[in-house]
């Protein structure tokens, strides 16, 4: 199948988890009726994004409400969830974690944010998330009947490398649910998506948070898709919604044939023998489930 039906959930997301699941399992269930086949929730959408919320909220994976829910949701709608983010404890240590649902309701691998969301923007914002949770150390991959795609969190998005190796293990579509802020939201939010397509030729899709003035960490909002050629195709703004793309694989193709650069031959000053590269990972880095 080259074209399918995406969407991404920009949801309102409260203090009570119970309401933040039922809000997720019926965006999923009018997404399902859309025609979405892979649906995609924010970057944790169940609870509040905050250091001070993510003990309180976290569960284990499998086992807790959320992915229950997501189980069942996925289930009775024959559709692929990547559930966004939920807080994930697993002994004595928090993770950020997106959990990936197949139409069956199985759990098929979820992804623990990598690169942990700490900044220092004087008289800005300050976050630090180490401060609480601990980073993932795995790369995630799954395959559909549509393509293979690849996920990120949040602050995955703007390291390069990362979109690079899923490019280049066959990825035609990123997803990165996440939650930019005020400050670096109208600066770098569809700057880094439109780079990370650009750079490898794929589609890049966002869900985020709807906007909540009141909160103590404030969503850019601007959930969005972007194709291979940079453009952004579809997007909202700040507030709740689902954003629908169809995710044509004939239109990256074809983006790659007038603009070859994926079959250039790489020069050896990109990978002097002589300088060992830490970019030059193992296999047991990939999270990759067929």
């Amino acid at each position: 199948m080259s074209k399918f039906k995406l969407a991404m959930v920009q949801m309102a997301v409260g203090l009570s988890k119970p309401e933040n699941l039922a809000r997720a399992t019926k965006f999923i269930q009018e997404a399902s009726s859309a025609g979405a086949k892979v649906i995609t929730l924010p970057e944790c959408f169940n609870s509040p994004y905050g250091t001070n919320y993510f003990a309180e909220y976290a569960e284990s994976i499998p086992g807790g409400p959320s992915t229950e829910a997501l189980a069942k949701a996925a289930k009775e709608n024959s559709v692929y969830v990547v559930g966004g983010s939920i807080p994930e404890r697993q002994g004595d240590k928090l993770y950020n974690t997106c959990t990936i649902f197949n139409p069956k309701g199985e759990l098929i691998t979820k992804h623990r944010k990598v690169h942990l969301f700490d900044i220092d923007v004087p008289g800005k914002i300050r976050f630090q998330e180490s401060e609480v949770l601990s980073p993932g150390d795995h790369l995630t991959i799954f395959t559909t009947p549509f393509c293979t795609i690849g996920v990120g969190i949040c602050y995955d998005i703007r390291f390069a490398e990362m979109a690079q190796i899923y490019a280049n293990k066959g990825c035609a579509l990123l997803l990165y649910p996440g939650a930019f802020n005020m400050t670096t939201g109208p600066a770098h939010w569809e700057a880094l998506q439109r780079a990370r397509a650009l750079d490898n030729q794929v589609f890049v899709a966002t869900a985020s948070p709807a906007r909540d003035t009141g909160a103590g960490y404030i969503a850019w909002g601007h959930s969005s898709v972007v194709d291979p050629w940079g453009d952004v195709i579809s997007t909202i703004d700040e507030k709740e919604g689902i954003v629908y793309a169809d995710i044509d694989l004939a239109r990256m193709e074809e983006v790659r044939k007038n603009i070859p650069i994926r079959n250039q031959k790489r020069l050896d000053l990109y990978n002097p023998v002589s300088v060992p590269l830490k970019s030059q990972r193992k296999d047991d880095l990939y999270d990759i489930h067929q």
